[in-house]
């Protein structure tokens, strides 16, 4: 990746970009010396190359950004080839060279949008090709196989504006040229880069762009980001987030290439991506078909999101497994995938213990780094209720999140099992003082399933109506799952934390005799209005959280 931080050429140390800092003093206007002689040092001259993929636009001669994305998917392995030679080429010491060659035609060539380009208004030279161009250039190596150069344009241009936006015409312009012979200066590109370089060379005098449609802004960023044009990626990166998006062009932002996608510049484009495609999808289950048929960097942004309308995290791990199985049926394929990229997305430390084993037993992860994901799970689960604050604290100024909690639909448990000398389980629920607030009137919150005697359970919390004195109250319930006509005896009791001791005090016991979907539980656990449960000086929040337990055992 290229350097983008050098203060010479960083808008934000060079006072060069007011839209950014509007505290800042507005950088020089160049535009009235764009290629005039009198104000310029150099001449470059830009042989265009004929492309050999044909790009698709409309009757207006736009480019579509589907036409725009296809075309650069057909391309990327030449160009990924192309870059490499590029690179080698760029850095030659071409200081005894009587003209100086540099040939672009590795630059992503998009088709680019040109109604905006008026050449008469930047009284450009164009030069018919007189076929003995390449011959001229001593650029023998870049002649055997590469396309012919269909039109030739020369611009005068001054050294050091060029230089002072960009890293790359600033070495282009220090590597030890002398003055007369070496005046001119060759770029080599192909034609449908043209429209975009124009542009780009045209924003380094004026500090503005003439097109404002996606796909053209998207090749004036590919543009600058080859030529290390800093000020000009953030201005693009600016004007694309000003347009509305759309999943397509959310998508396309964030499968730009990796160069691009690495610079500071276009963070905030992509970060705006990413947010809207997590709020579109925020619950994958209503458009779950939709999101199957996403790309990798499309689930990765859903996935990421805290606010994931899920109803637990053991299924954020189900699609998960899906999705990989559905796009990578090669084994190999889908262990890198899930290790490299999307098992970062599963906050496994909020998975269930029962789904936790399951983990261990499939082979879609590699067992290795399933083994450390399960380990550490199970020890965050293990950990202090401060201690996992601590560490959620310390993991939210990370780009990882797998200790913070999402908003699911079935707020987590934990739960300790015994065998003996009784099947016994003693079940941990945390409610917030917000959550428990967005239960009146009339709500409920369900807790994550748990097991017993091999046999599901579920606490779900109620806002109620006493039924004897008609004001709401905080209720509790146990409920089983329903499966098929089992009966289950179970003895039960719930407590909850109180001040000032912060111990837990026992407030309902009982026995029930279940059956599939049955559920019992007591509608005014505290024996107090809702309103002086949730008073500032109620004794059942301790720091904002309500601490509730039940104790289940099996009846013989």
């Amino acid at each position: 990746m290229k350097d983008q931080n050098l203060d010479l050429f960083d808008p934000r140390t060079a006072v060069m970009d007011p839209e950014y800092s509007p505290t800042r003093t507005r950088e020089p206007d160049f535009a009235f010396a764009f290629n005039d002689s009198n104000f310029s040092d150099r001449v470059l001259r830009i042989e265009i190359l004929g492309d050999s993929v044909d790009g698709g636009s409309d009757s207006n001669g736009r480019n579509s950004l589907a036409d725009w994305a296809r075309n650069r998917k057909r391309r990327r392995e030449d160009f990924r080839k192309e870059n490499d030679m590029y690179h080698s080429f760029a850095a030659l010491d071409i200081t005894e060279c009587p003209e100086q060659i540099i040939s672009c035609n590795q630059i992503d060539s998009e088709d680019a949008d040109t109604e905006n380009q008026d050449e008469s208004a930047v009284a450009m030279i164009e030069e018919p090709n007189s076929g003995d161009e390449a011959a001229n250039s001593d650029d023998s190596t870049w002649n055997c196989d590469s396309p012919r150069v269909v039109k030739v344009k020369t611009l005068h241009i001054s050294s050091p504006i060029l230089a002072a936006k960009s890293p790359f015409f600033y070495k282009l312009f220090s590597n030890g040229m002398r003055e007369s012979e070496q005046r001119r200066v060759t770029l080599r590109i192909n034609a449908s880069e043209e429209a975009a370089l124009m542009e780009l060379l045209n924003f380094m005098y004026s500090n503005t762009l003439t097109t404002n449609t996606a796909p053209a802004l998207l090749d004036v960023l590919m543009a600058a980001d080859k030529f290390e044009v800093a000020s000009c990626m953030r201005y693009c990166s600016r004007l694309l987030r000003n347009l509305p998006m759309t999943p397509e062009s959310a998508l396309l932002y964030l499968e730009l290439p990796s160069s691009v996608l690495m610079a500071d510049a276009v963070q905030p484009l992509t970060d705006a991506a990413k947010q809207f495609l997590a709020a579109r999808y925020k619950d994958i289950t209503k458009f779950q078909e939709e999101v199957m048929k996403l790309p990798l960097a499309g689930i990765e942004a859903i996935l990421s999101s805290d606010d994931l309308q899920v109803a637990s995290e053991d299924a954020v791990y189900d699609f998960v497994l899906k999705w990989t199985r559905a796009h990578y049926p090669l084994i190999e394929e889908r262990r890198e995938i899930l290790s490299s990229r999307l098992g970062r997305c599963i906050r496994f430390p909020f998975m269930s213990c029962r789904k936790l084993r399951k983990v261990l037993t499939y082979n879609d992860f590699e067992h290795e780094f399933s083994s450390k994901l399960v380990l550490e799970a199970l020890f965050f689960k293990a950990e202090a209720p401060h201690r996992q604050r601590t560490q959620a604290a310390e993991e939210s100024a990370s780009t990882s999140r797998r200790f913070l909690e999402r908003a699911y639909k079935y707020r987590p448990v934990k739960v300790v099992e015994f065998e003996l000398p009784r099947q016994q389980c003693i079940v941990y629920l945390d409610l917030k003082r917000d959550e428990c607030a967005n239960l009146f009137p009339s709500g409920r919150v369900y807790s994550q399933a748990f097991h017993l005697g091999g046999q599901g359970f579920f606490l779900s919390a109620h806002c109620n109506m006493d039924q004897q004195s008609s004001f709401h109250c905080f209720g509790l319930f146990l409920g089983m799952q329903e499966k098929g006509s089992v009966t289950f005896a179970v003895d039960y009791e719930f407590s909850a934390r109180t001040k000032p001791a912060e111990e837990y005090v026992s407030k309902y016991k009982g026995n029930y005799t279940f059956t599939g979907g049955k559920a019992v539980g007591y509608r005014n656990l505290f024996a107090i209005p809702w309103t002086s449960f949730m008073a500032e000086d109620s004794l059942y929040f301790i720091n904002g959280v309500l601490h509730l337990r039940a104790e289940l055992t099996i009846r013989h």
